[in-house]
């Protein structure tokens, strides 16, 4: 599976009317975000499917620029995620990278630079458990690459003007 994939399998799915930006915005769109969260239901066993559509969702609203409600979702699919498993320290750091985007975009560089780094330990951490080949969200998600590029796109977090992270712009495996 390659990020794109995953993401633009997405696309289809209603994104939200606004993005909503802590002190910018009263509130989010909570009416698109209600119906994926309701399809994480209970937890998963056996790791995180990469095609659950609330996860696919997710992915897409970071890439739209809905950073805050990208972090809504993914936490829902994280806290529906084994204990402990691959796929929480992928969801993990995927959150981190979304608040990171979401910082940028407040203009908070420091925070948003702190952010990517504790990605890049989550990724760091996923790449010593070995890699696992199975339909999980974390078998199928290029993280050795995301985790490279977060690498490679470090600066200065005061002076930054970024562009965001986007799950599918990452070339797949």
């Amino acid at each position: 599976m390659s990020a794109r994939g995953t993401v633009s399998a997405a696309a289809e799915m209603p994104m939200p009317r606004w993005a909503h930006v802590p002190g910018r915005t009263d509130g989010a769109d909570h009416t698109r975000l209600a119906p994926m969260k309701a399809m994480i239901t209970g937890s998963f066993t056996a790791g995180v499917p990469a095609e659950h559509p609330a996860l696919r969702y997710g992915l897409a609203l970071n890439d739209a620029g809905f950073f805050w409600e990208c972090h809504e979702i993914l936490e829902a699919v994280w806290a529906a995620a084994p204990q402990g498993g691959r796929d929480r320290l992928l969801l993990r750091a995927c959150i981190q990278i979304t608040n990171a985007n979401l910082k940028q975009a407040m203009q908070r560089g420091a925070a948003a630079a702190r952010l990517r780094d504790e990605a890049i330990a989550l990724l760091d951490e996923l790449r010593i458990r070995g890699a696992v080949e199975d339909g999980s969200f974390a078998g199928r998600f290029p993280a050795a690459r995301l985790a490279e590029t977060l690498r490679q796109t470090r600066c200065d977090p005061v002076t930054e003007s970024r562009q965001p992270l986007r799950f599918g712009d990452l070339p797949s495996l």
